[in-house]
């Protein structure tokens, strides 16, 4: 069996696993499985206006998977999306709110606020790995707390008048479009998803078709070997973090300038940046797999919305489903060993 075949099973597996193991879940503590799921797929594409909410929900989990995705491609782990997706929407918002500019200026200005913020953000963990061999996980879970409490202070401090929010941003600045409102029966959805995509592409084709691709790579194989072969390994953990961080800071410009349109003082993290490392996983951070991931994330995070509704059952066990789901990807190893015992079987007889 080849390791690509194995590299697609796994996840599949996991999320059938996954699956199984919620429904069991459901059926012990007295819930109707069956009704559940159907509430679940009818809540996230069950008609136009849910459809375009869940690939609203779906455009910032890939831009966020990617940002997962690219470091660990690269042999880093960026724990800080969460943290780089604040700094990025609150940047994003500060654009929307502070300029009046024709929309063909803004509107780019904008968003290039956001990923700048979220690479400048993911530059301190970067240069600390590069330069002193601090590890990135520490620095960068850090940062999101210092993101977070930094954002609140400057909202309400210099943002706003000692208010919980930001004014609303100029329309020349958001991403809405009453053309894809309109289609959608008048949902959130925004012309983000199309940046999104962008971004995927952009991601494959760093990695895969340019000569920093392939020395980003290289460093996250194998430090020594790349820098005896003449690499600049500090050069290229920092651009990593940096190309990481501008994707995670993006995400935050999704729901600043497109879904909320302002920018809220938070009682606690929003969540995309964490949901980013599970769909990261879940796809192999590789950037067809992460928009699968994403789009499954998005449909169980809407759907689960019907579900109290329609079914009478608590949207909870949609996280726990979810956590499951990262637990069998965590444990791809042993599903590895099963599929390769059970092809080698298949090969004695």
């Amino acid at each position: 069996m080849s390791n690509r075949f194995k590299n697609l099973i796994v996840p599949v597996l996991a999320v059938v696993l996954g699956m199984l193991v919620g429904t069991i879940i459901m059926l012990v503590t007295g819930y109707d499985a069956g009704a559940a799921f159907s509430a679940l797929f009818e809540g996230a594409f069950g008609d136009i206006y849910y459809t375009g909410e869940t690939i609203r929900q779906v455009t910032p989990y890939i831009l966020a998977g990617l940002a997962v995705g690219f470091a660990f491609k690269t042999g880093l782990f960026n724990i800080g999306v969460e943290g780089q997706l604040i700094v990025g929407w609150l940047a994003s918002v500060w654009v929307g709110v502070a300029f009046d500019l024709p929309k063909i200026i803004h509107l780019p200005l904008a968003v290039l606020a956001a990923a700048a913020a979220g690479a400048l953000w993911a530059f301190i963990p970067g240069f600390l790995k590069a330069r002193f061999r601090v590890h990135e996980v520490i620095v960068t879970i850090m940062l999101n707390y210092v993101a977070l409490h930094l954002s609140n202070y400057l909202i309400r401090t210099v943002l706003s008048e000692k208010s919980d929010r930001t004014p609303n941003i100029h329309d020349t600045a958001s991403l809405k479009s009453p053309f894809l409102e309109g289609l959608t029966d008048y949902s959130r959805l925004h012309w983000g998803i199309v940046i999104a995509l962008i971004c995927v592409f952009i991601m494959w084709f760093i990695l895969q078709k340019t000569t920093l691709g392939y020395e980003l790579k290289a460093v996250g194989f194998n430090q020594h070997a790349s820098e005896y072969a003449g690499m600049n390994v500090r050069k290229n953990i920092i651009l990593s973090m940096v190309i990481s961080g501008a994707f995670a800071g993006l995400a935050g410009a999704m729901e600043g300038l497109g879904t909320f349109g302002y920018a809220p003082v938070r009682g606690g993290f929003t969540g995309v940046g964490f949901d980013g490392i599970a769909v990261a996983l879940l796809g192999g951070s590789a950037p067809i797999g992460i928009v699968l991931a994403a789009l499954l994330f998005g449909s169980l995070k809407v759907g689960a919305l019907n579900m109290p509704l329609e079914a009478g059952v608590p949207n909870e066990l949609v996280d726990i489903i979810i956590a499951l789901i990262v637990f069998f990807v965590g444990a791809s190893y042993m599903i590895r060993i099963f599929i390769e015992r059970l092809s080698k079987k298949k090969g004695v007889k």
